[in-house]
């Protein structure tokens, strides 16, 4: 059952409009970024609680820190509302998860001036640690939430079982992203004209556009989350704003990857009907890491999470928990090996 295919009483996710809202909204801290966080399932800790609380808390009887608990991390202009059928399906399954608004984006703050990508990366390995106390954390990520859940699974030191990585750009990129990066003549005229475009003009265009963009079929787009995005490209100004910072984040995106250190499961996503990041550059990925798995979805656009939430749910839940599975069993291999090294130094 897609998106587009919900009986007509029911809300995003298929939640009837009388049924009460699963999702809790908060406002958290991370990093030093304040930002919106959307959670089902068992809350997290307060991250403003002293560490040995928190160390108490993991160890408390109630607590299961095996339990699969899913980190959701959208893509470039997105917000964490891009996640909220999908929430809702797995606040129905009982699966815990938080989908959190990236800084830069939904109602989070700024991005400070410099380079994105280190930022972002500080942000996210405050998520992940949070989310650890609670249980084992595997993280999911669309666009630019792909690419961070890959440059946090870089990380060893940081708490991760598995990553599911959704159209991460940055291998085999679309026409459109090259067009960005390489800045052509027409992206030059429209940042330096004299006179600004209109912004009912500029909304008009973006009303076109985004559906196109993100959905395998803009005939069925949701009208709420079109004009969520549209409502990024208010006038002139935004606009050239938010072309800027996808030019940085282009040329970043260069430079992003160490993906000899990703030793985590990984599931990589390619979606055919993508029109920002093609299938190839999912089958690159899962070329590079070669442990990983593939799935490749023909009827995906950009944003599963919209065509297809009920699919995207459950396909969390199931790798997250082989995820962890496998991960569990790597650790503890490892550390009956230790043991029998010690045993045998000492013998």
């Amino acid at each position: 059952m897609t998106a587009t295919k919900r009986p007509a009483s029911a809300g995003p996710g298929g939640r009837s409009s009388s049924d009460p809202d699963p999702i809790r909204v908060s406002f958290r801290r991370y990093a030093g970024v304040r930002t919106r966080v959307l959670e089902v399932g068992e809350a997290a800790p307060d991250p403003e609680l002293p560490r040995r609380s928190l160390r108490r808390r993991a160890a408390t009887p109630h607590v299961k820190p095996s339990a699969p608990r899913l980190v959701l991390l959208h893509g470039y202009c997105d917000s964490a509302d891009t996640w909220r059928p999908a929430l809702e399906q797995l606040a129905a399954a009982g699966i815990p998860a938080v989908a959190v608004d990236l800084p830069g984006f939904g109602d989070a703050q700024p991005l400070r001036p410099g380079p994105m990508l280190p930022q972002l990366d500080a942000f996210t390995t405050a998520v992940v640690r949070e989310q650890a106390v609670l249980g084992s954390v595997v993280l999911a990520g669309n666009s630019l939430g792909g690419t961070m859940s890959l440059r946090a699974a870089q990380n060893s030191r940081l708490p991760i079982s598995g990553v599911v990585s959704i159209a991460a750009p940055g291998f085999v990129d679309s026409w459109l992203i090259r067009t960005v990066a390489r800045y052509p003549l027409p992206l030059r005229l429209y940042s330096a004209l004299p006179v600004p475009v209109p912004g009912f003009l500029v909304r008009k265009v973006a009303e076109q556009v985004v559906p196109r963009l993100l959905y395998a079929d803009s005939s069925v787009a949701d009208a709420v989350q079109v004009r969520r995005f549209t409502a990024l490209f208010p006038d002139y100004r935004s606009t050239k704003s938010r072309l800027e910072q996808a030019r940085q984040l282009v040329a970043e995106l260069a430079d992003a990857y160490r993906l000899e250190s990703v030793k985590v499961p990984l599931l990589v996503v390619a979606c055919g009907k993508d029109k920002l990041v093609t299938a190839a550059s999912g089958r690159q990925l899962h070329t590079l890491v070669p442990h990983s798995r593939l799935l490749v979805r023909e009827d995906w656009g950009h944003c599963p999470q919209l065509d297809d939430p009920v699919e995207i749910a459950e396909l969390l839940t199931y790798f997250a928990a082989s995820a962890v599975r496998t991960t569990q069993a790597k650790r503890a291999a490892a550390t009956v090996t230790a043991a029998v090294s010690e045993d045998t130094a000492a013998g």
